[in-house]
């Protein structure tokens, strides 16, 4: 079922490289088709452009031409406009074949790749643990480990440190709801980081990537919402926060209720 299932996803992957590749091939030749034709027609404006004092001499030179039968006295505008206007067209034709040929030449080479699943061995289901190690005549359990980082216990601690959180005061919740920003923003550079590093430095594909920038992005906005969070704790409890900040006669504890039942 694993080499079934490793086939089928094999297959769609090179079936998704594949597409992607004719259609960067598709964009590059119809991007250079067009600044072909561009160049073309260009050429073709100078040629009119070159042709103009030609069309005003010929107004005298042709009749002439005409009168004693000298052909090159006669429409020499014309001549001109159409020889700079062929050696224009010779020049798009071959260029556009030479598109065309390199279009071709990328499908079949795309064609005849072969797909990187077909050669790179897959990773055993074990390529996190490592070998536990013999000591006094037992050996300890493999546990996971390696280069990487597990994100989900990281952020399972911070969940257990939420639900056992127990402030002494609520200027420690000011505290907390102040560096909220500052944290979701090292959560998100973690993302970025990764997002950075998948299109960068891992084999991996680039939609991968792409996920990961989304989640930054996303994080962005839930870093502009803790700020507003901040503020808006700041705003409310403004009288109670002053109390603290600079109280009257650093005795402001008088007015504590605790102390006046």
């Amino acid at each position: 079922m694993r080499a079934a299932k490793d086939e089928r996803t094999a297959r769609r992957l090179a079936g998704m490289r594949e597409q992607r590749k004719r259609a960067q091939a598709r964009w590059r030749l119809w991007r250079r088709l067009t600044v072909s034709a561009l160049r073309y027609y260009g050429r073709t404006m100078a040629a009119a452009a070159i042709s103009v004092p030609f069309f005003a001499i010929g107004m005298i030179t042709h009749p002439i031409g005409v009168r004693f039968g000298w052909r090159w006295l006669m429409w020499p505008g014309q001549r001109v406009y159409a020889r700079l206007a062929a050696a224009a067209r010779r020049a798009r034709e071959n260029r556009d074949a030479y598109i065309r040929d390199e279009y071709k030449a990328t499908l079949e080479a795309a064609d005849e790749g072969e797909p990187i699943a077909s050669t790179v061995r897959r990773a055993p289901r074990s390529h996190h643990a490592y070998a536990g190690t013999s000591t006094g005549g037992s050996t300890t359990m493999s546990t996971p480990a390696g280069p990487g980082f597990l994100f989900n216990e990281s952020a399972s601690e911070m969940e257990a440190a939420a639900k056992s959180y127990d402030p002494a005061g609520m200027m420690h919740v000011h505290d907390t709801i102040k560096g909220f920003p500052e944290a979701l923003a090292s959560v998100a550079n973690t993302f970025a980081i990764l997002a950075r590093k998948s299109d960068e430095e891992f084999p991996l594909e680039p939609e991968v990537g792409t996920s990961l920038d989304a989640i930054y992005q996303a994080l962005q906005l839930a870093i502009d919402e803790a700020e507003e969070a901040f503020k808006t704790f700041r705003v409310v409890h403004e009288q109670d926060i002053r109390r603290h900040e600079d109280p009257r006669n650093n005795a402001e504890e008088g007015w504590d209720t605790t102390n006046n039942q």
